[in-house]
């Protein structure tokens, strides 16, 4: 039984809560938002032509330079357009159902944003002398050029991401089975696969699967008790800010990094405890979210 906070996002799934319309709105908003990013790749072809197309697609998929990066960013796009049109067609649901109320959604995500910065960030310049040297990038004044758009396009991706596993499959889970272990732990670790990549992340990606789905079930947990999807959509957003424009470690997504590794990636014998030592941090803000959720 979900927590009586969580109704308001439970709720409007129950009247279509079959398991085929939701499997088919997950097809649905997999296939709008690979569309979105064909039509993304057809404009590029038709901007700069046959000749380096295929290296232009290259570095959009790692984000290799600041405009490479925003575009990639900005093809999650596609994600909320295929929520909206999944939910109207199969659900008969608004897209707001699945955010809830918008000055809870502010505060939330307010909340989200400063307990990962103050609590995240914190732990993370104090434990900073741990780490190998980091290269600061070779022109700050660019990176503060580029960082509104930058900020815009975390914002568009980790919102899409927060709407796809705790806004729409989570709500329709939960209006479907009504068990915990269900709706927390199915969403979680679909989102822990959805960042499996074993060619670029080698002997760490169990690693990094298993960081990636602790944070989805803290989000998702989070999303329950506070019955909404700014606090889960806060600290998302937070914590990609600070792995994507801050500090890259991780060899991906670092054309608007102000430090990087040497070379672009850490060595996976030290991206190892860095990675276990970002799963305690996460319980940590957890913990803080969790106190602030039950004083309030």
């Amino acid at each position: 039984m979900s927590p009586p906070a969580y109704e308001p996002l439970v709720a409007p799934a129950r009247p279509r809560r079959q398991l085929w319309r939701t499997v088919l709105g997950l097809c649905l908003i997999g296939g709008v938002y690979f569309l979105w990013m064909v039509l993304t790749g057809v404009a590029i072809w038709l901007v700069q032509g046959l000749d380096g197309f295929e290296q232009s697609l290259q570095r959009i998929s790692t984000g290799a330079d600041p405009w490479s990066l925003i575009l990639l960013l900005s093809t999650f796009l596609g994600g909320w357009l295929g929520v909206w049109i999944a939910v109207h067609l199969l659900h008969r649901r608004g897209l707001r159902s699945l955010l809830g109320r918008a000055p809870k959604v502010l505060r939330d995500f307010t909340l989200g944003v400063g307990a990962m910065i103050l609590v995240g960030g914190g732990l993370t310049l104090a434990a900073a002398p741990l780490l190998p040297p980091l290269e600061m990038t070779s022109d700050p004044g660019r990176w503060l050029i580029f960082l509104p758009l930058a900020l815009l396009g975390i914002l568009i991706q980790t919102g899409a991401e927060e709407l796809v596993f705790r806004g729409y499959l989570q709500s329709q889970l939960a209006a479907r089975f009504g068990a915990p272990v269900v709706y927390l732990l199915v969403p979680s670790l679909l989102f822990g696969f959805a960042h499996f990549n074993a060619a670029t992340l080698g002997d760490t990606v169990w690693y990094v699967f298993a960081a990636t789905a602790l944070f989805g079930l803290i989000a998702s947990d989070l999303t329950q008790r506070s019955g909404a999807l700014g606090l889960a959509w806060g600290l998302h957003f937070a914590n990609n800010v600070i792995a994507i424009l801050i500090v890259s470690v991780m060899g991906g997504l670092g054309g608007l990094a102000l430090l990087r590794a040497p070379g672009g990636a850490l060595a996976e014998s030290v991206l190892r405890p860095i990675l276990l030592a970002d799963m305690v941090l996460m319980v940590i803000v957890w913990a803080v979210c969790r106190l602030w959720i039950r004083r309030r």
